[in-house]
């Protein structure tokens, strides 16, 4: 299929500026491919990261693909050009916008994991697989992953924030989060409780009702049970004692 005319001059200007650095055809090819710049930083845009400085970014990311455009490699510049201002846009929220900053080491590994996979993106025309990654930077696939994850953890949502563009602030993250229910632990503690009781005599078992479901002191039990504080101390910790020997038996 021929080259559309437009193309075709975009091909012989770039080819232009890598054979010769001119700043006035620079800024012509910056402003032809702008709105490339642009649709990054819109697909990135996100939290209170202003879309202005992301689509400053981006085009901070297209002068660096401008100037290391080689057209005899035979790939086309926006093919080159868009891993090139998309990996310029991450490395801005990864260094600017860390959520929770991983450990150094971690984070250099990182830079290099997506230093690579652009290289890699841009030699073999499509996104390379982890094992290449790791034969390139001479790591195991586990280190791969894991730059990886910690790319991905650069940023944070709020619990605050709706879960879809529709909510208006109707349905949060938070309201999807679950929490502890101290019922459910009590009612398995219960069921515990019952499995072992039956090593202890009725006043036993009362005076642990008493001290554990009604929360009495040892003096207010004294007083209902008929004996001194001293004795419902030696009860407890007798039936207690009876209780931990049953659950190690059983």
């Amino acid at each position: 299929m021929a080259l559309l005319p437009t193309e075709r001059r975009d091909e012989v200007l770039l080819a232009a500026l890598a054979e010769r650095p001119d700043p006035q055809l620079r800024a012509a090819l910056v402003e032809r491919y702008l709105p490339l710049a642009r649709s990054i930083a819109r697909r990135y845009a996100r939290g209170a990261e202003p879309l202005d400085d992301l689509v400053q970014v981006a085009s901070l990311g297209l002068l660096k693909a401008l100037d290391r455009f080689d057209p005899a490699r035979g790939v086309a510049f926006s093919s080159f050009a868009v891993p090139t201002i998309a990996g310029e846009v991450r490395r801005h929220f990864r260094d600017r916008t860390w959520a929770v900053r991983p450990p150094r080491d971690l984070q250099e590994r990182a830079l290099s994991v997506e230093r690579t996979s652009e290289e890699l993106t841009n030699r073999l025309g499509r996104s390379p697989t982890v094992r290449q990654i790791g034969q390139a930077l001479e790591l195991d696939d586990e280190e791969v992953l894991e730059a990886m994850q910690a790319l991905r953890a650069g940023t944070a949502t709020s619990l605050s924030a709706s879960r879809g563009a529709d909510d208006e602030g109707e349905h949060s993250l938070e309201s999807t989060i679950g929490v502890d229910e101290d019922g459910f632990d009590r009612a398995e503690q219960r069921v515990v409780y019952e499995q072992l009781a039956h090593c202890l005599t009725p006043r036993e078992r009362r005076v642990l009702d008493l001290r554990f479901k009604r929360d009495l002191t040892q003096e207010e039990i004294g007083r209902q049970v008929g004996v001194s504080q001293m004795q419902v101390s030696r009860i407890l910790r007798g039936a207690l004692a009876k209780l931990e020997a049953e659950a190690r038996s059983s």
